[in-house]
């Protein structure tokens, strides 16, 4: 009978293994990866301009100016009002980066990084920002006010550019300028500047007024983006990335504005400095404005769009003279050094949480080990053994205490039978076995809650850490912040926890030990669609907890059996 019911349970847990393992391919994250490659961005759905209402407005004076821009009626305007011209996207391809700059306002409206794949052995770049029929992510920026050209109610300017191509190649530096004279003489030149191996772009705009009035303007840069779901989110359970946008000010170095609070209200600011980005797993795009001037931040919500941005202060150019404004645009992936050296505070979007103290240094020393192995997974497996040493005394202690439990669980048991629903004897017998024995029933609570904070803030630097996307380990695992197609690892996991339960006390409740007994199954489901990288450190943790435990209950043991034999 015993024989029987062990195969019928293991031929139901092999069916129920094939199961998961054809609904992952039907339905899981490569099947969703397949549709979005089918559904490739397509520029042509690009519309080419912007309306004024999706413009902050600047035309109040320069103190009324940092209000909450107002919608303007665009119901007269057509596209037949707009100026003319062939519109042709420009191209701008760097080492990091490809871009399509539509000169019709000349904002940014699609950004691909070639150094980031789409999906994994996909030869498609990764695209962050695009305007097409799936999603709206666009980075936009322009001059507004008493005589910005993106005020005019004829539209936005029509750029006009020596060439449609611009290729980086072994140079340093590219600049690529867009032109756009004024009826009234001035000339104003925008300057995308390029850098090797840089994802941030600088944004020029030299005004050139050679009219004979004083020209007046404003600055805008603003991030356009649907509600649609984060692309670059490859976990479909646990804890997910932050999807919103976040602000920087002298008031508050990071805080999120999400799309539930653009819903109910909108967001302004005012601040020396600081910047506005969208954040999204892995990757973000940002605005950052020159440092020196009081800025406005601002959130809006237009036509199912969010959009979040900054004005600078209005800026007055003399007949005959030219100035220069400028910002920095950021549309790249969370890479800790970039985001450090385009503006302070810019790395906090690689988001830790609260425990971002503990996460920080891990992160550091994470990518440490990397550099000495050369491989992710091995990465993992070294920062877990390194944690696991520096946790080694509290790790001792707890164990030790369950160890002890585990000795004296018989003892323990034969008195709960002896005063059966005696409470208050059996506590006190209790007592007095812990006192004689000198056990702690609580020894071994604190070095687990001192590790909590430390095994949560590695979890989500490897959530975080955008070098792990696409990062192979060994064998059939290719990519380590995607999940185990096999669900190898898991039940591995899931295999070292029955173990873990195998070497400590049962507990005395018959119920907690029954939820105990079910835990490794429900952590083992929980672990099926987490990525790779999560589970293998979790694994090699569970391994380690077992190789302690086991030694400190063969050294209690051995302890016992001396005693017994100088008895």
């Amino acid at each position: 009978m015993d024989v029987q019911r062990v195969i019928l349970i293991a031929a139901l847990a092999l069916i129920s293994y094939m199961l998961v393992l054809q609904w992952n391919e039907d339905y899981g994250p490569a099947q969703q990866q397949a549709t979005a490659e089918q559904q490739a961005p397509s520029v042509s759905a690009y519309s080419g301009d912007a309306s004024e209402a999706e413009l902050p407005s600047a035309s109040a004076a320069p103190a009324q100016s940092a209000d909450i821009p107002q919608s303007t009626d665009t119901s007269t305007l057509t596209a037949q009002a707009l100026p003319e011209g062939n519109g042709q996207l420009i191209r701008v391809q760097t080492d990091v980066l490809e871009l399509l700059i539509d000169p019709r306002g000349g904002d940014v409206i699609q950004a691909a990084l070639p150094q980031h794949d789409a999906t994994l052995n996909s030869e498609q770049p990764f695209v962050l920002l695009e305007q097409n029929a799936n999603r709206t992510y666009v980075a936009q920026s322009g001059l507004i006010g008493q005589n910005g050209p993106d005020a005019a109610t004829s539209g936005r300017p029509l750029y006009a550019s020596a060439q449609t191509e611009y290729v980086l190649g072994d140079a340093e530096t590219l600049n690529v300028d867009l032109t756009y004279v004024q009826d009234s003489g001035a000339t104003i030149t925008k300057r995308f500047i390029f850098k090797q191996g840089e994802y941030r772009v600088g944004v020029e705009y030299i005004v050139d007024n050679q009219s004979e009035q004083p020209w007046q303007g404003v600055l805008f840069g603003q991030i356009k983006r649907d509600g649609s779901p984060d692309p670059s989110q490859q976990t479909s359970m646990g804890m997910q990335s932050y999807l919103g946008a976040v602000f920087s000010t002298a008031e508050n170095n990071y805080q999120k504005v999400n799309f539930d609070d653009m819903d109910e209200e909108r967001f302004r600011a005012t601040s020396p400095d600081g910047w506005v980005a969208m954040v999204q797993h892995y990757f973000l795009s940002a605005w950052i404005p020159a440092p020196g001037a009081e800025y406005t931040y601002q959130s809006r919500k237009l036509n199912g769009n969010y959009i979040v941005g900054f004005l600078s202060p209005s800026f007055e150019v003399a007949p005959g003279a030219t100035q220069t404004v400028s910002a920095t645009l950021y549309a790249g992936p969370k890479d800790t050094d970039q985001l450090e050296a385009t503006a302070p505070n810019l790395e906090l979007t690689v988001d830790y949480g609260i425990l971002w103290w503990i996460a920080s240094p891990l992160y550091m020393l994470l990518k440490w080990i990397h550099t000495l192995v050369g491989n992710w997974g091995l990465a993992i497996i070294g920062i877990t053994l390194l944690v696991k040493l520096a946790l080694f005394q509290l790790n001792a202690k707890a164990f030790k205490s369950m160890a002890k439990m585990r000795k004296f669980g018989p003892e323990m048991q034969r008195l709960k039978e002896l005063y059966g629903d005696d409470r208050q004897k059996m506590s006190q017998e209790m007592m007095k076995l812990y006192q004689k024995e000198k056990i702690n029933p609580l020894g071994g609570c604190l070095p687990i809650l001192v590790q909590m904070p430390v095994f949560i803030a590695l979890y989500w630097v490897l959530m975080e850490s955008v070098e792990l996307r696409h990062a192979p380990f060994f064998g059939y695992i290719q990519d380590l912040s995607q999940m185990d197609p096999y669900f190898i690892l898991p039940i591995l996991m899931g295999v070292t926890m029955f173990v873990q339960q195998m070497l400590n006390p049962t507990p005395p409740d018959p119920m907690q030990a029954k939820i105990m007994k079910l835990l490794p199954i429900i952590f083992t489901f929980f672990f099926l669609w987490f990525p790779a990288g999560l589970v293998l450190y979790w694994l090699v943790n569970n391994i380690l907890s077992i190789a302690q435990q086991w030694i400190i209950n063969r050294q209690i043991e051995a302890g016992d059996t001396k005693e017994t034999n100088k008895a």
